[in-house]
């Protein structure tokens, strides 16, 4: 049975005569196994039918014996070990539980064959005892390497249906209530909690699984998984789980982060927003950028095939005939320092070292040359992502 056995001395006659005997009591053997065992099984009892642990008790006991005799092994009792292994990490038994129980099987076949054997047998059965633990550690190897098999097999299928629901959630928008429950209980989310997402590209996508690793470490509920061409990160809110914790661990991950939003039927949205804003990420970004912080960027890269228009119609007439690249690159600035700071005009005089009276006339002469008026709220905002819009054009030319 075990390849290992095979350079040691085989067992001697007498001792094959003990194991065979026990054999023929393999009942009582196992019975008394039971009554050893029920300390260490008592934290899994419940979880394992009675009859169940009886026959692979007795299965077992039946392969050390056999194994010890050197007798042949039939295909049901040699599968055993994996049978137990894999059958009791589907029904949640600890393995260290499982190991401690099975090792006990030692105690039980050294006691029974000494207790069959004769005074003169000791020397024999000693110098022998190494068969009985090669049978019984074999024995254990072979759960302990179907139980993790098993284990490993069952998260990667648990993993996968997590995904299945949350790529269900998202392709419904959150808009069906059954998908929406479904995909929570799966998912293990509150369908009336509070979620944060964040969107890295694929190449950063082993910061923000460390990110993740991290999170959930902390006992944070969360999924993640890729979205088209990003990874994305769900993280559910809660009392010790703020916005602040989850950015503080996104700390060096280049990524998009959506605002929170409430309800798990709005997570489809928050990824849509996360992954809006990680496109548009500046080259060279080291750490997470907030939607708040992006939305002319994002704007105007949902509307990249217009935004070249946008910037020509707005900005255009900068381009006009008899207008100096030094007079529209002084235009420029003042309206784009404007625009970034306060609004006050003192303050763009101050951050420009010129005099207020200077400002309003530059902003007169851009108002004579684009028609809109930089003071004036609605062209402020057409102005902002027209300027936003000239910029991302500047830089793909460049590149």
């Amino acid at each position: 049975m075990h390849d290992h056995l095979t350079a040691l001395p085989d067992p001697t006659p007498r001792v094959v005569q003990l194991a065979e005997a026990c054999l023929d009591d393999i009942d009582l053997l196992t019975g008394e196994w039971i009554d050893v065992v029920r300390p260490v099984r008592s934290s899994y009892a419940d979880r394992v039918p009675d009859q169940e642990f009886r026959n692979a008790a007795r299965h077992a006991f039946e392969l050390l014996l056999r194994t010890v005799a050197q007798l042949r092994v039939p295909d049901e009792v040699a599968a055993v070990s994996e049978q137990v292994g894999e059958r009791r990490a589907r029904q949640g038994v600890p393995l260290e539980a499982l190991l401690d129980a099975a090792r006990l099987d030692f105690r039980v076949v050294w006691g029974a064959m000494v207790n069959r054997a004769a005074p003169e047998d000791m020397a024999q059965l000693a110098a022998s005892a190494y068969h009985v633990w090669e049978a019984v550690e074999g024995h254990v190897t072979g759960i302990m390497r179907a139980y993790q098999r098993t284990v490993l097999e069952m998260g990667r299928r648990a993993e996968d249906e997590r995904r299945m629901w949350f790529a269900r959630l998202l392709d419904n928008a959150g808009r069906n209530p059954t998908v929406v429950r479904d995909a929570g209980l799966a998912l293990g989310f509150e369908g009336s909690g509070r979620f944060l997402c964040a969107a890295a590209a694929a190449r950063d996508g082993a910061r923000l699984l460390r990110a993740t690793a991290a999170l959930r470490a902390a006992g944070v509920t969360l999924q993640q998984q890729p979205v088209a061409s990003d990874e994305v990160l769900t993280v559910q809110l809660g009392a010790r789980v703020t916005p602040q914790v989850v950015l503080a661990q996104l700390s060096d991950v280049p990524c998009g982060v959506s605002p929170v939003v409430e309800g798990l039927a709005s997570v489809p949205r928050a990824v849509l927003l996360a992954t809006a804003t990680a496109r548009v990420l500046p080259a060279g970004e080291s750490g997470p950028r907030r939607l708040e912080d992006s939305w002319l960027d994002v704007l105007v890269h949902r509307t990249e095939e217009l935004s070249g228009e946008l910037a020509d119609d707005v900005l255009g007439g900068l381009n006009a005939t008899g207008v100096a690249d030094v007079e529209t690159a002084r235009l420029l600035e003042t309206v784009q320092t404007h625009l970034t700071g306060s609004g006050s005009i003192v303050d763009t005089a101050a951050a420009l070292y010129c005099h207020r009276n200077t400002v309003q006339q530059r902003f007169n002469r851009f108002h004579e040359l684009t028609g809109r008026d930089v003071r004036r709220p609605e062209d402020a905002a057409l102005i902002a992502l027209a300027l936003r819009a000239r910029e991302q054009r500047s830089v793909t030319r460049r590149n």
